[in-house]
Order: C-alpha cells, then structure tokens, then sequence
C-alpha cells in the first residue's frame, strides 16, 4: 500500500482536530470583537451614567444657590458650579449655566465666559459649550424664538433669537459688551464634529427684552444686530 493512501487514510478524530486547528483564527476574531463589542457598550453604559449623575448633582446644586442666594458646590471640591439656568420653550430644551475661573466647566456643560456678565445681567453674556450633549441644539434654533434665562435670585429674563450665523474662531468682537443685552451663545461647527477643536464656531445672539418683564411682556423683535459693534477677525484668544 502506497504512502499516498496511507496518509489519506486519517481517523474522525483526527480531521476533527485539524478543522479545530483551523478555525482556530476565525474564532479568536470573533471572540475578540465580541470583546470588544462588550467593553465598548461598558464605557457608554457608564459615561451615560456619570452624565447622569452629574446632571442631578448639578441640578441640586441649583435649588440650593436659589434657596440661599449664594453659590453651591454641585459635589465637595467641585471646581465648577451653576450660575444660571436656560431654557428653550420651543425646543423643551433646559441647561444648567456653570462657571469656573479654571475653565474646567466646558467638562460638565455648558460654560459662562469669564469676563462677560453672569447669564440674566447687564451687557452680553457669552456662553459657549462643546460637544452634541451642550449646545447643538442651536441648530434647530429659529429666528424669534425666545430663550429663558433664570437668574441666581430666581427671577427669569426673556430674550430672542435674532441671528445664527457661522463665523472664525478670532471672531472675538462676538465678546464685546457694547450694544444692548444679550445673549451670545458659541458651540462648534459644524455641529456633526462639535467634538473637533476646529476654526468655525456657530454663535446664536438673542436680544434681551427691555422692560425685563419676562416672555409676556414680549412686543416683536429687539433691535436689529446692527446694534452690536463689530470688527474684524483678530488672532486674539477665541470665547469658546
């Protein structure tokens, strides 16, 4: 009998071990992506759950700033905190206002801008935020629309959406405090890569009503934005 034939001639057991030996690549792929797969769904499970854990601490922090008066910590040690709260009716949208001198807020939510007044006071209070969880909701944002903002002494101040508009991050004159109060609201752009420190910004002004009666005392649009002095683009610090 020929060699040939010998080694054709091989038991069940041993092509079962071969085909094993075979497949072994295939199932270590798989048994790795569905590792992967399981260690993935781990992390957003528990970013989901930090956000919201955050969100409540925050959220208390703000009941007890307007009980007091005065500033809360949303946990010990907390380097941000809530300085206002916004809402947008039409939208059902609602955020917590943070500031914090070291800018550590952005990591949180959406930040107050050092320098500009606190959300609901005198002048244009900058707001910026990044990433699809803060501010993107601006791009369904429309003219008219009107924007609440509830200060620490519990009083809310109304204003509307005069203009969207994209601009360069060196647009800083967005910042100046000259004109009437606003609003200024800074996320990135475009909204689909908000993540990505990129040059665009997408900024929302929204005019204060002048009586400061709140969005009953509402009559049409404020001034146009030709109120607000501009200049051109500088390489100055960007606002968000």
């Amino acid at each position: 009998m020929s060699s040939t034939n010998t080694a054709d001639r091989r038991s069940p057991e041993q092509g079962t071990a071969n085909h094993c030996i075979s497949n072994f690549p295939w199932r270590s792929l798989f048994l790795g992506l569905a590792a992967l797969c399981i260690f993935q769904l781990g992390v957003n499970a528990w970013n989901a759950v930090r956000e919201w854990a955050v969100d409540a601490l925050v959220a208390q922090a703000w009941s007890r700033t307007l009980l007091a008066g005065t500033r809360a910590l949303p946990w010990p040690g907390a380097e941000a905190w809530p300085v206002a709260r916004l809402r947008v009716p039409a939208l059902g949208i609602e955020r917590f206002i943070l500031s914090s001198p070291s800018g550590d807020e952005l990591t949180l939510g959406p930040g107050h801008l050092q320098g500009t007044p606190i959300p609901g006071g005198e002048g244009n209070s900058v707001i910026r935020g990044q990433g699809t969880a803060q501010l993107a909701f601006l791009r369904d944002v429309r003219l008219g629309d009107v924007i609440e903002i509830q200060r620490v002494d519990g009083r809310w101040i109304a204003y509307r959406v005069v203009e969207g508009v994209v601009l360069d991050r060196r647009d800083v004159w967005v910042a100046k405090q000259e004109g009437p109060n606003r609003l200024t609201l800074v996320t990135g752009y475009p909204f689909e890569n908000a993540r990505v420190a990129g040059r665009r910004r997408y900024v929302v002004f929204a005019f204060e009503h002048q009586n400061r009666g709140g969005e009953r005392g509402l009559r049409g649009l404020p001034p146009p934005l030709a109120a607000v002095p501009r200049s051109p683009a500088s390489a100055s610090a960007p606002p968000g």
